[in-house]
């Protein structure tokens, strides 16, 4: 059994993670210690809707006497409650007390209540999950459990499906924006509002508006005579204020404001649509949504759209304003834009995508810049549009295509059979770009509470597709790329992206006569991210120590087949058996079966390797 504990600041709570729970250490049938005396109002207890276990301190508090378990837990094991009362914690159930106990001793020293959210993993999958509120009182710690559990046992695999919720919280990070709505006096706030203000979640926050209670003193006045006008039979209020969050930075807030009254003008509801408009000093900080893309060597020709049919409350990345030759200061967002595309089929669609008769677009048309027939760009434009809560949302990319058409064209007249390869080859880019989005849709559950780790994932990816891209579009030979050179370009970029700060060599041999297809350079490429990534995060944890290396050599084995030999000098892994379980290796075991390879954990004296076998070609999809 492993057991990973995390504090998730911004939720406040504890998340516990357990794999692969030891089945005969769950109840182990033990004597009664001592006896103890029934609950009173068990009947009242019972039929609370979530489990209710009490627990009397014991042996210099380190152990727990059990004086109830709620029912979850009875059936689970068709047990009574006679089994249970009386019995130590820790030897009743050595699982039980390995994951609760700290935080049992935890709430007996301190007094104050914890949340903690506990999920269940076996063979990598979620089975269960639980809910729990620690606290203490009268002498007695209650764990109070929802208790989730899917029809069949399981929840759900690590490749989940993207869900509204999830897009929501990213495009509130992106964008930098919040939302809250008040009715009958108590107030909801989005995660984004909380990202804003820097702070986690208090149970109080139902109670009072906590953006205007940080209002600098000069805007307190204005605050009240904004609310005062919005509690009459105004329905929206637009303004802009400054508050200081509770770690001293100075921010300023655009605020939309929205009331709803009955028809005897009394006050509903409110909706609040926040957005930080803090402006850093000489442009220093680089926005979430630029960031995210900083990893892509042309990503002024691929621009992140967040809420672009939101004319209003939009986010582009710089790429947008670069394809449409405008200054982002200046540029106004409306349905105008539409004007300036040539095929009057894509207007129609993103029309219809607007007023919701349909749920995403998928379209390549030619752009007129600022109309003219004489600045055309070629562009593929994908959006989503979804419901979440009252509210619709969107979401997108765009990309410039222009220079690829252009070299269409050139071989077109040059020759019919290179026009073929080339459309095949921005297909795959095209379809690569996809399995990134897949991948980050697997990340946004594993790690949605640390948006800086899918960041930091996403720019190594983006950064190798960019590198394929590039030069995959300048070569004449798609069945024979030297791998050399990508490799060379993929440890300069990795360094200068990740492991510089963290004083990280990298060393790469390859045979000089290597030649791959690109089916399979695509595949092996981000391989090498994943298992870079891996080093990265967990091999060095002492960032200060010297001489930190990870290495790849690829060498010839026969005419058919070569090998991957990848090594770090860190601190090794403990248990491979839950290594090779996570999401890292999980994608890892995915890109090794699109590339019809083997991949193996190998000894090593200091540090971890890994032995990847692939075939030098693969059936050529391309035919002209």
């Amino acid at each position: 059994m492993k057991i990973i504990k995390q504090f998730r600041k911004l939720e406040n709570i504890e998340e516990i993670s357990v794999y692969n729970i030891d089945d005969d250490k769950i109840y182990v049938p033990t004597p009664q210690e001592l006896p103890v005396d029934d609950v009173p109002f068990p009947q009242l207890i019972s039929n609370f809707h979530r489990d209710v276990d009490i627990f009397i301190p014991y042996a210099d508090r380190k152990d727990f006497l059990i004086k109830r378990v709620g029912d979850f837990l009875l059936e689970r094991f068709n047990l009574s409650l006679d089994d249970v009362r009386g019995r130590l914690l820790s030897k009743i159930s050595p699982v039980f007390y390995e994951i609760f106990s700290e935080s049992l001793y935890e709430v007996y020293q301190t007094g104050k209540s914890k949340e903690l959210r506990i999920f269940y993993y076996g063979e990598n999958k979620l089975s269960r999950m639980a809910i729990c509120e620690v606290i203490y009182e009268m002498g007695r710690i209650f764990l109070i459990v929802d208790h989730i559990n899917s029809n069949d046992g399981i929840m759900g695999e690590f490749n989940v499906e993207n869900h509204a919720e999830d897009k929501v919280n990213m495009i509130e990070y992106f964008s930098q924006t919040g939302s809250y709505r008040k009715v009958g006096g108590k107030y909801t706030w989005t995660q984004g509002i909380y990202n804003i203000i820097n702070r986690p979640r208090d149970e109080q926050d139902d109670y009072y508006n906590i953006v205007f209670d940080l209002a600098i003193d000069e805007d307190k006045e204005l605050i009240e005579e904004i609310l005062n006008i919005m509690d009459t039979d105004t329905t929206h209020h637009e303004d802009i204020i400054r508050i200081r969050t509770n770690d001293g930075a100075l921010k300023f807030l655009e605020i939309n404001l929205y009331s709803n009254f009955d028809d005897d003008g009394n006050l509903i509801s409110r909706y609040g649509l926040i957005n930080d408009i803090t402006k850093h000093p000489e442009d220093s900080t680089v926005k979430p949504v630029d960031f995210l893309l900083n990893g892509f060597k042309n990503s002024e020709k691929l621009a992140l759209l967040i809420e672009p049919l939101n004319s209003k409350h939009f986010e582009f990345s710089e790429g947008f304003y670069n394809l449409v030759e405008k200054d982002p200061h200046e540029y106004i967002h409306s349905l105008e834009i539409i004007h300036y595309i040539v095929e009057n089929e894509t207007k129609d669609r993103i029309l219809k995508l607007d007023k919701g008769e349909l749920d995403k677009i998928d379209e390549t048309f030619t752009y007129n810049v600022n109309g003219d027939e004489n600045n055309q760009k070629i562009c593929e434009l994908y959006i989503e549009r979804f419901e979440f809560g009252n509210s619709t949302h969107s979401i997108g990319f765009l990309a410039d295509i222009t220079e690829e058409r252009i070299k269409q064209m050139e071989l077109r007249e040059a020759n019919e059979h290179q026009t073929v390869l080339i459309k095949e080859v921005h297909h795959r880019v095209k379809n690569n770009l996809q399995i990134l989005n897949s991948f980050l849709n697997l990340e946004k559950r594993a790690y949605r509470n640390r948006p800086e780790v899918i960041i930091d994932h996403m720019q190594a990816r983006l950064t190798s597709l960019a590198l394929l891209h590039e030069k995959t579009y300048n070569t004449q030979d798609f069945k024979n790329i030297n791998l050399k050179d990508f490799i060379k370009d993929q440890d300069n970029q990795l360094q200068n992206l990740i492991s510089l700060k963290d004083n990280i060599e990298f060393e790469s041999e390859v045979d000089e006569d290597l030649h791959l297809t690109i089916e399979v350079i695509t595949p092996l490429l981000l391989i090498m991210d994943e298992l870079s990534m891996n080093s990265i995060k967990h091999a060095f944890p002492d960032k200060t120590a010297p001489n930190k290396k990870i290495s790849k050599t690829v060498t010839k084995l026969d005419d058919d087949t070569a090998q991957l030999i990848f090594k770090d000098n860190g601190t090794g892994i403990e248990d491979p058996e839950a290594v090779t379980k996570n999401l890292g290796c999980e994608i890892i075991k995915n890109l090794t079966k699109q590339l019809d390879g083997k991949i193996e954990l190998i000894e090593h004296e200091n540090g971890t390797a890994y032995r990847l076998v692939f075939p030098i070609s693969m059936r050529h999809t391309i035919h002209g």
